[in-house]
């Protein structure tokens, strides 16, 4: 490209793609690549990020987007400081979210997966993956994210399934995971247990049922009840006790008496427990281990018997009595009725009430009593906890520290099966009396078990699956190759960074932990980067029922790539919600178009200049621009390398310290005020008026500064940066030259021009340019019109009268007829502004016909006068402000204070003119 091929206006649907296809072809996303070329510094501590997998399942959404946004900074950041990079890209099996997915499909067609059994649905599924594996893949280099794609990574592929029934055997077998039976989270539509992450809960309307508890008569009176409350009724007939709260004085004589199961008529104790909330409805409370959470916890406690009255697919069992058969909704239904019969219930309420289902069906999910396998999370946590303690893990923001430690010092064991057929099957067989053999394949197994019976027999492998968050507990190690001792485990491993949101600190950031040092001996990485939800400009959450859910790929086309990373980036502070708005991306989008035009300048306004290249501070065998001689700098010049130099400095720390928005923030400012707004109009007058030797001190200086914000800006926005930045004369080149791309290029380095003399002056200058510019909109003076000046100075006056024509170039002021000195007297008829130590007179002669303007001011006044008048009139009539609406009087009475405001300003003004 050059500077004659560089269209009027950035359209990104015609640089992103191919610009993303270069980058890739040539390798730059490699470690191996950096290394070879001399970007990367082979003794420079490693960079590394394992990529949340995304579900195979997926499509783009915001939360890919921001993850994407964030992680691809952080790398090009990182990969530009000279250290070699790996982000480590892949996808997740997501067993319950695929296996629905193609069971739908499945469903169209009239087929169940029970009637292709489980070897041909498996087969069906790997299709599908096949078939949709590569979906989310493009989706996500649409973003344009510079990750490592030769080494991507499937959660079931060869390596990683061995990695899975590696750690599954080795916590078998240390007795950290074991069979047992347990209260799950159960869907009765997938009928498999599901993890907590896997609930959602929504606000529905039920009810609320009050009914009496029938007590055992033990004193010959009869007819005593306990008052209860339920929103299940249903689980009524799973009861195993009542509790009441032991220092409420109601039922302290009840504790120890025994009551009797509506309908069913089984004994269950009276117990106390302080869990039970004496002001919450009657203040006590039927105990259902089988099927309720914080019921069980008090089963336990009192070792109460765990009943469980519902099959798998939501209907009630044989231990339900009369009710076996029917579906947990019907029976509630009669079970109430026939309550109500018998003169138990007392009253039914509407209740809003929040109520979980499942993530992948939207089936209500039910609290169950499941044998299930599990893993002992206590001896995991212990570790993992201390790791963040002692610093050797840093959790970004860091007040998710307290919520980490909450969950991790109150753990409970992790049910780890999953009733599917698509997963990791779990390593595990059983003999025919039942004996188990954990094993990493079948062969295995059947020596283990002739060996056991001297004999050969046959073996049953374990139905079920592993739940997903197994396998992506490993994902940092054994995307890197363990248990295989390999070049990557070695040369990335622990890994730099992982990035995520909050919402799964539990599910996935602290498993990772615990997983990685319990397999490795290492924190799987050393800082923890928590980002927000996207949320719409309202704060609401985005869903297709609300209407406001944004398909990050309909933005991309619309706004560009960079425009949504660049506003989802600098959007919000680590840990904090982001609220994303089509105002906020058009506003980004023509911040690329601002850059655009600014290097179009910059290129017209080099010409056939030649400029002075030098090699890169860090080695790199690059070419950049070099500094200009500082002799023949001008004001505008020096001023614009301090600030450079500033935000350079500035953003760098920013990023170091995880202040990613804030450093994009200030990448805006600088571009769009300083640079576009200020310094190339600035850079006009030294090219424009200046000696040669300064024409093309500025030249230099516009192109230096522009090729190093451009790599300042690059992580940000790459896509933009790296097509100007192949405009660039003499260093940039074209899409077949492989050693010129903007992304190869290190990070801008400390140059020591830092210049307060030439900041505070060239401040002082934009104050009285903005205060000039103030007072010409205020009188209407015509935009093109030069106007008179005469400023007072002070000690100012020297450096002022120095920079006589960049003054009067930027506040359009006469230079012929501008006068800067020491003292000056006010003249007659003037504006006078006052500014940093500066006095600026203004003549209204040069600015307004002055007996015109006071005609218009005048007939301003009067009208002015008569409103100020007529409001005057309705607030001073208390009939009116009596009657009115309090804010119609309020809205007057604002209107009021304007309108006198106004007037007094305008009288100055016309008392200015004489």
């Amino acid at each position: 490209m050059s500077e004659t091929t560089m269209p009027k206006a950035y359209n990104h649907l015609e640089f992103e793609e191919p610009l993303y296809e270069w980058w890739n072809q040539n390798g730059f996303f490699r470690p191996e690549q950096q290394l070879a070329s001399g970007l990367a510094d082979a003794n420079a501590e490693s960079f590394v990020i394992s990529m949340p997998p995304p579900n195979v399942t997926g499509k783009l959404h915001l939360g890919h987007a921001i993850t994407s946004s964030i992680e691809d900074m952080l790398i090009r950041y990182n990969r530009m400081k000279g250290r070699p990079t790996l982000w480590m890209p892949g996808t997740d099996h997501a067993g319950i979210a695929t296996q629905n997915v193609v069971e739908k499909q499945l469903a169209r067609q009239g087929i169940r997966r029970q009637d292709l059994g489980r070897e041909k649905f498996v087969a069906e599924v790997w299709d599908w993956k096949a078939e949709y594996h590569g979906a989310i893949t493009a989706q996500q280099k649409r973003m344009g994210i510079s990750c490592d794609w030769q080494r991507e990574r499937f959660t079931l592929d060869e390596g990683l399934s061995e990695a899975v029934v590696e750690a599954f055997l080795q916590l078998y077998e240390e007795g950290l995971i074991y069979k047992g039976l347990r209260l799950v989270n159960w869907c009765p539509r997938c009928e498999s247990a599901i993890s907590d992450l896997e609930v959602e809960y929504e606000e529905e309307n039920g009810k609320l049922y009050t009914f009496r508890y029938p007590l055992k008569d033990e004193n010959g009176k009869g007819g005593e009840f306990l008052e209860v409350s339920t929103t299940r009724p249903e689980t009524i007939l799973g009861d195993t006790a009542l509790a009441v709260h032991p220092d409420d004085e109601r039922y302290k004589h009840l504790i120890g008496r025994t009551a009797i199961v509506p309908m069913l008529g089984r004994e269950i104790p009276v117990i106390a427990d302080s869990y039970v909330e004496m002001g919450f409805g009657t203040g006590a409370l039927k105990v259902t281990p089988g099927h309720d959470p914080n019921d069980y916890e008090i089963g336990q406690r009192h070792n109460l018997p765990m009943i469980n009255v519902m099959t798998i697919t939501g209907s009630m069992n044989e231990s339900a009595g009369n009710y076996a058969g029917l579906d947990r909704f019907d029976a509630r239904k009669k079970l109430w009725a026939d309550m109500e019969a018998a003169g138990l219930s007392v009253k039914v309420e509407d209740r809003l009430h929040q109520v979980g289902h499942c993530q992948r069906c939207n089936t209500i999910v039910e609290p169950l009593l499941s044998e299930q396998w599990w893993v002992k999370m206590q001896p995991l946590a212990e570790p993992a906890i201390e790791a963040v303690k002692d610093g050797r893990i840093q959790i970004v923001p860091e007040r998710f520290e307290k919520v980490y430690y909450h969950w991790m010092e109150n753990i409970r064991d992790w049910c780890i099966s999953r009733q599917l057929w698509w997963g990791h099957r779990i390593p595990i067989w059983y003999g025919p009396d039942g004996k188990i053999f954990a094993a990493r394949n079948t062969a295995d197994a059947q020596s283990k078990a002739d060996a056991h019976y001297g004999k050969s027999v046959k073996l049953r492998q374990d139905d079920d699956v592993l739940d997903t968050w197994f396998s992506s507990g490993l994902w940092p190690f054994s995307t890197l190759g363990w248990p295989a001792q390999s070049a990557d485990l070695a040369n990335y491993y622990p890994t730099t960074v992982l990035e995520t949101g909050y919402d799964i600190i539990f599910f996935w950031v602290a498993r990772m932990i615990m997983m990685g040092m319990k397999f490795t001996g290492e924190v799987p990485f050393k800082v923890v980067y928590l980002h927000g939800l996207v949320r719409d400009e309202q704060g609401r959450k985005m869903s297709k029922s609300l209407g406001n859910a944004l398909d990050p790929l309909d933005l991309i086309a619309d706004y560009g790539a960079d425009a949504l990373r660049f506003t989802l980036l600098t959007g919000g502070t680590p840990g904090n919600d982001v609220k994303l708005s089509t105002t906020r991306l058009e506003a980004n989008r023509n911040f690329a178009n601002k850059m655009w035009n600014a290097a179009r300048f910059v290129l017209s306004n080099l010409g056939d200049h030649a400029l002075s290249l030098t090699t890169e501070k860090s080695g790199n065998p690059h070419l950049t621009y070099a500094l200009p001689n500082l002799a023949s700098l001008s004001l505008a010049d020096r001023w614009i390398l301090s600030r450079f130099e500033s935000l350079a400095s500035e953003v760098t720390r920013l990023v170091e310290g995880w202040q990613l928005g804030e450093a994009g923030r200030q990448l805006y400012d600088f571009m769009w005020g300083d640079y576009c707004d200020w310094y190339i109009e600035a850079a006009k007058v030294s090219v424009n008026e200046g000696t040669p030797d300064q024409a093309q001190a500025t030249r230099q200086v516009l192109a230096y500064v522009l090729e190093q914000s451009l790599r300042l800006l690059h992580p940000f926005m790459p896509m933009v940066t790296e097509a100007i930045w192949q405009n660039l004369p003499q260093i940039g080149g074209n899409l077949q030259d492989a050693s010129k791309a903007l992304m190869t290029r290190s990070w801008p380095q400390p140059t020591g021009l830092l210049n307060s003399a030439a900041d505070e002056t060239f401040a002082r200058i934009q104050e009285i340019v903005r205060t000039v510019r103030n007072a010409r909109s205020e009188y209407n003076v015509e935009p093109g019109k030069r106007i008179a000046a005469q400023i007072s100075a002070g000690e100012h006056a020297p450096a002022l009268a120095a920079n006589r024509a960049l003054l009067a170039s930027l506040a359009r002021l006469d230079s012929a007829s501008l006068d800067i000195r020491d003292e000056l007297p006010a003249p007659a008829q003037a504006v006078t502004l006052a500014v940093s130590g500066v006095t600026i007179y203004l003549p209204l002669a040069g600015m307004v016909d002055l007996e015109a303007e006071k005609k218009r001011l005048q007939k301003e006044i009067e009208n002015l006068e008569k409103q100020i008048q007529r409001i005057s009139g309705m607030l001073n009539n208390p009939g009116y402000v009596n009657k009115a609406p309090a804010e119609l009087v309020e809205k007057e009475r604002v209107r009021l204070v304007e309108f006198q405001a106004k007037h007094q300003q305008l009288g100055e003004r016309l008392s200015d003119m004489g």
